[in-house]
């Protein structure tokens, strides 16, 4: 049986359709904005892997390229592995659906959403959210949904829902939720410098309107859904429990004052060792869940810490901001290096500059583009002490890298300012926490060094939270730990003046608007904090680029004056160019773009193309090179590609028989220019400038 729902949406109709396709997929369904329809598919297990210690979700979000009518590229000319913006919109559903299953719950689940038709003008992202929340809600898998995604942008002061391309190119706010009827869980974005008051509402309108597709959701769900299965949680053998807090508990708070992170992990590692050990000979196929047992007793106790003593792990209290120390210009032939640490978080930023050539270009579903600045991100396994195989960027680092890129974009010259290819390179070399804040804060520093004249320094700071028994306290600056015990993380960057980027994720219901609030002015004053440290270091953008940086010129030319830069087959151009030791590209639009290390070279070639455009102005005295010799007289270059005739009898006041008595092929000579004809030909005098 066909179920379709609706509602409108921002002026559009905002649909949800199961009962049609992928029927023997435990839930499937699509939503509809505008033409863009989006499809999501749900399998889950019935039982779980015996000896499983985690939860087994995999989400998937694919774009594919016939949505858009567009053939794939390369040799095979099929999707292929994901893209970036696929990965990030798969971790965008992912955080949102994930913290709704039972924490016991163990059985595998594969969520996958696809793109079937992109008008190019909604995005499908947030509709996959949405999509994927119906898809679970309708497959009877145990699960506290449903969710709605929602995208708020800001006109004029006046917050959009789900806005057009066109809308959220000209909004100042780029923010994305995920959200329950009455708490929100998930939020990433970038804005404009915003405040913090204005951020929180934007929060509250985005919930009010994910409430509003929750409906369609309920309305699709009491008609469709299947039976919710059953779950039980695993069954405690008698007595574990109570012998393991008994066993534990004295030790455990003992290593929970240590604040070293490396002394404590072997702390513990060592304690769950022994723990296991003695438990064997009375509980032999309970290893798992004494494990589990004991970080669950870790965590009651950290929280407990926290709540009664106001002591976090490593001695700080909720609001301290671990030390800070700032280095740049650390890299000799780099172009623009930082060193940021915050206790033992660590992150080297390295920034490059390059030309147009160097810009990446993107082939997304709305087209193809190319990006001028581009951030990248690496978490290597020694910076936590850790060996495993290193392949690459992984879903985690492509999505820290993201988070900080759209948080220093804000600040980032435009093209016409600042007309270079910039890369950032942050490289965690110690994590103990927030290091993608630490990324922002190193970026921000590097770009500055490298002479990148960014509007202001950006920095980042991530919040926590733990709520207990109607106790909430607020963390600055969390811990690794921190984030993997309590139940938010918030990473705010911004500027002195606003925020720029910022994520969050919370584990837990029923998140007030002033817990909210409260975390975005703790997260204000950190930042501030840490904005003075910086800029004690370096309060602005260097005034010079790097002795090894290229310079960059740019000339406008008249756009019928390209072939003439160019020439036949391209031989002027190459010609410059070796003469001259520049790279040089130009546009349809007539910007000639130079660039090369020297910068002697680089004006000696603008020089040379603004005289190929220049017009030749009668009564002007030009420096010219005879290029050929004719009985009547010579061709005298007066500009570049630009040639008058030097009449013999322009020579000289004398009477000349022959030119070449005079000039020979080669000759630099000064001469007047007279005449310009109307057919644009020149004619010169030598004699014009010689005594009577």
């Amino acid at each position: 049986m066909v179920c379709r729902k609706e509602t409108e949406l921002n002026g559009k109709v905002f649909a949800i359709e199961t009962g049609r396709v992928a029927r023997q997929a435990d839930g499937a369904c699509w939503v509809q904005l505008g033409d863009t329809i989006v499809m999501a598919t749900v399998v889950g297990a019935e039982e779980a892997v015996e000896g499983q210690d985690f939860f087994p979700l995999s989400v998937d979000y694919r774009e594919k390229a016939f949505a858009a009518g567009k053939i794939p590229g390369g040799f095979f000319k099929r999707e292929g592995k994901p893209s970036e913006n696929e990965i990030l919109s798969a971790r965008l559903i992912d955080r949102g659906v994930r913290p709704l299953f039972a924490e016991d719950y163990k059985c595998e689940v594969q969520v996958m959403v696809s793109v079937l038709s992109a008008d190019k003008a909604n995005d499908p992202d947030v509709l996959g959210i949405s999509a994927a929340s119906m898809a679970i809600l309708l497959s009877g898998i145990p699960w506290e949904g449903p969710i709605a995604g929602v995208r708020v942008a800001r006109l004029d002061g006046k917050l959009v829902a789900n806005p057009t391309h066109e809308e959220l190119a000209q909004s100042d706010l780029d923010l994305v939720i995920a959200a329950t009827e009455d708490s929100i869980l998930m939020v990433e974005g970038e804005a404009q410098e915003i405040s913090e008051a204005e951020m929180v509402e934007a929060l509250a309108f985005g919930q009010n309107v994910a409430a509003q597709l929750i409906q369609v959701q309920k309305a699709v769900a009491a008609e469709a859904s299947k039976p919710k299965r059953e779950f039980t949680p695993p069954a405690l053998p008698e007595g574990l429990e109570e012998r393991l807090k008994d066993m534990i508990v004295p030790s455990l708070g003992e290593l929970l004052l240590e604040t070293d992170k490396q002394t404590r992990r072997n702390g513990m590692k060592e304690l769950y060792k022994n723990t296991l050990a003695t438990l064997q000979p009375d509980y032999p196929e309970s290893e798992t869940i004494a494990q589990e047992l004991i970080h669950k007793i870790e965590k009651q106790l950290v929280r407990k810490m926290i709540i009664e003593k106001g002591r976090r792990l490593d001695g700080r209290g909720p609001q301290d901001i671990r030390q800070i120390t700032c280095e740049v210009g650390v890299l000799p032939r780099v172009h623009g290096t930082s060193l940021f640490t915050r206790g033992q978080t660590q992150v080297l930023a390295a920034v490059t500059l390059g030309t147009k050539v160097d810009e990446q270009k993107m082939d997304e579903l709305e087209g193809e583009f190319y990006k001028s600045y581009m951030l990248h991100y690496n978490f290597p396994p020694f910076s936590v002490g850790e060996i495993r195989p290193f392949r690459g960027p992984g879903r985690r680092e492509i999505g820290h890298g993201n988070l900080a890129e759209r948080s220093l974009k804000p600040v980032m010259p435009n093209e016409g300012t600042f007309p270079y290819t910039v890369r950032v390179v942050a490289d965690v070399l110690e994590s103990n926490g927030s290091s993608s804040m630490a990324t922002v804060c190193s970026g921000s520093l590097a770009l500055m060094d490298a002479g990148v004249p960014i509007k202001e320094a950006v920095a980042g700071i991530a919040m926590g939270l733990i709520k207990e028994n109607g106790n909430t306290v607020v963390l600055t600056d969390i811990l690794g730990d921190e984030d993997h015990l309590g139940d938010m993380d918030f990473k705010v960057a911004g500027t002195k003046a606003g925020i720029t980027g910022f994520q969050m994720d919370i584990k837990i219901k029923g998140m007030s608007a002033a817990i909210m609030a409260e975390a975005l002015e703790r997260a204000r004053i950190a930042r501030l904090h840490i904005l003075g440290i910086m800029n004690a270091t370096l309060s602005a953008s260097r005034p010079e680029l790097s002795p090894y940086a290229p310079r960059i010129l740019t000339v406008k030319v008249p756009t019928d004056s390209i072939g003439l830069i160019i020439g036949p087959g391209g031989k002027t151009i190459r010609d410059i160019t070796e003469r001259t030791g520049t790279t040089i590209d130009i546009d349809d639009s007539g910007v000639v773009t130079i660039a090369g290390v020297d910068p002697e070279a680089c004006n000696k070639a603008k020089a040379i193309i603004q005289g190929m455009v220049a017009e030749p102005e009668v009564g002007a005295v030009y420096q010219g090179t005879v290029k050929g010799i004719k009985e009547f007289g010579a061709f005298v270059e007066i500009m570049p590609g630009r040639e008058g005739l030097l009449h013999i009898s322009q020579i000289d006041h004398r009477r000349i028989a022959r030119v070449e008595d005079v000039l020979k092929l080669g000759d630099e000579v000064t001469v007047k220019l007279i005449e310009v004809a109307p057919d644009g030909k020149l004619r010169l005098s030598r004699k014009a400038l010689l005594p009577s």
